[in-house]
């Protein structure tokens, strides 16, 4: 590798560059598809590999050689076929034991419920008319559509801005039913059933979308779900973005139905509270509260999903359509589960500490989610830029800097007037200002 030589490729020109020098340059043009490039261990800022050719567009997921294959993670197909196990497994262990008395994490149920109350016919009827009323409510003219990144094939899908809309149209028709005698909380003894039957639309939907995926272009695949592997590509899903027709169906698992569906399940439980105690406890309108104003920001914020691996780098199997449809709202519910069937007292002092430390998050939270959303579209914006002036970080600087030399001259005056004492004292304390830094 040491005298290996790279070519790069720059406006015009094709140059080979070794370690030390540029060798030689040829007009573009040249046929010079034999020379293989290598790295050179003294070039600097030149990545080439295989056969020298620009980058398509459309962002560094695009910029893998035509025909190469992405590392597999999760353990490759062992690992996701374990996983396929494990995860169904783990939600229904969770949806048992928050409901027994024990409430063990790592303990086992009490008791297993026998197979006949995971079926039930009007637990499937409910789980298809949830899907096709938030299909119904995805279709409707959407307040703004937005652009997905750029594809391989420098295309860009149209997307509907409308998760919001969807879930105030929900708690409309939710609060309809409940005023003329719905029993809301009767859902929370269908836990066990819906579980089982999102958990087998999972399995099913994402069959179907395995195999619609061999009938799609090269363009459309993923770039990690196509390892050849049939259990490893059913798990992470070839096709990157299957639509049907205008429908896109990851972009509206990801955000519709299992986000909306926990803010119901925890709305449900709190019913049931107040059903059994007369009134929902302190507790549990916290965790309705905060969970909603989750769910309330991710769906006003919709656009931002737009940008984030789930929608430009993972393909849409059975990972996704799984956590999307059961994990979410089953899992997802657990504080409030829990409550219903272990309630904690919770008073106003306690209560009030909890919300401010809840808001500080949130700030954080979507300040941080705002920023990476911003950067990643527009790397350049200047409100996601370093610091661009020194100005209005004068104060901060001057002081710093006013500090660090008053310490340092009381260091010398203590030094000096209390002697063997203050070395002492600095043996003891040996940090100047801030611990373990200085």
């Amino acid at each position: 590798m040491g005298r290996g030589r790279a070519r790069l490729k720059t406006s015009g020109w094709t140059c080979a560059v070794s370690e030390r020098r540029r060798d030689r340059c040829w007009p573009q043009g040249t046929d010079s598809s034999r020379h293989r490039a290598h790295l050179g261990v003294g070039v600097e800022g030149v990545c080439l590999t295989d056969f020298c050719k620009p980058p398509p567009p459309g962002g560094a997921e695009t910029m893998a050689p035509q025909g190469s294959r992405a590392p597999l993670e999760f353990g490759g197909p062992l690992g996701a076929a374990a996983l396929m196990l494990l995860l169904p497994a783990t939600m229904f262990h969770l949806l048992l034991v928050a409901r027994s008395g024990p409430a063990r994490l790592l303990g086992l149920p009490p008791h297993l419920p026998a197979p006949a109350a995971l079926w039930s016919p009007g637990a499937l009827l409910l789980w298809l008319t949830w899907l096709g009323l938030q299909a119904a409510f995805y279709l409707l003219p959407a307040r703004k559509m937005a652009e997905g990144q750029e594809l391989k094939d420098q295309s860009r899908l149209r997307y509907p801005i409308n998760g919001f809309q969807a879930l105030v149209l929900t708690a409309l028709l939710v609060g309809l039913g409940v005023s003329a005698g719905l029993p809301l909380g009767m859902l929370t003894e269908m836990l066990l059933p819906l579980a089982w039957v999102a958990t087998l639309t999972a399995f099913i939907f994402s069959l179907l979308l395995y195999l619609k995926a061999l009938m799609a272009p090269a363009s459309a695949l993923a770039p990690g779900g196509n390892s050849g592997n049939p259990v490893y590509d059913f798990f992470l899903g070839r096709e990157l973005n299957p639509r049907f027709g205008s429908f896109d169906c990851k972009y509206f698992c990801e955000l519709r139905p299992g986000l909306i569906g926990w803010v119901l399940i925890n709305l449900a439980l709190l019913v049931q509270e107040a059903e059994l105690r007369g009134s929902p406890s302190l507790a549990m309108w916290l965790v309705n509260g905060f969970q909603l104003l989750y769910v309330g920001d991710a769906l006003w914020h919709e656009e931002a999903v737009l940008t984030t691996m789930d929608i430009t780098h993972d393909g849409f199997g059975f990972m996704l359509a799984f956590g999307d449809l059961a994990w979410v709202p089953f899992t997802y519910s657990l504080q409030a589960q829990f409550l219903l069937y272990h309630p904690q007292p919770l008073e106003l002092p306690t209560a009030s500490v909890i919300c401010l430390v809840n808001a500080v998050g949130y700030y954080i939270f979507r300040g941080a989610n705002s920023q990476k959303n911003t950067f990643r579209k527009n790397p350049s914006d200047p409100s996601v830029a370093g610091v661009s002036h020194l100005l209005p970080y004068f104060y901060l600087l001057y002081f710093t800097a006013l500090l660090v030399h008053r310490e340092a001259r009381d260091e010398q005056q203590c030094l000096q007037k209390y002697g063997l004492a203050w070395r002492e004292y600095c043996r003891r304390v040996p940090y100047r200002i801030v611990p373990y830094i200085y």
